[in-house]
């Protein structure tokens, strides 16, 4: 996504940009996942949680 947020995983700044700035490092999109009630794994996922 253009407008989202995106955290450097070494210097710990966040950008708009693919690439971090500062370091030149990847950037991690900040934002979770989409939520759907229809979500056949969510099950999984949670028992993985909790273990």
């Amino acid at each position: 996504m253009k407008f989202q947020l995106r955290k450097c995983d070494k210097c710990k700044r966040y950008t708009l940009k693919d690439t971090c700035p500062k370091c030149g490092n990847s950037t991690k999109s900040v934002h979770p996942g989409k939520y759907s009630p229809d979500d056949k794994y969510a099950r999984y996922r949670v028992s993985d949680r909790y273990q």
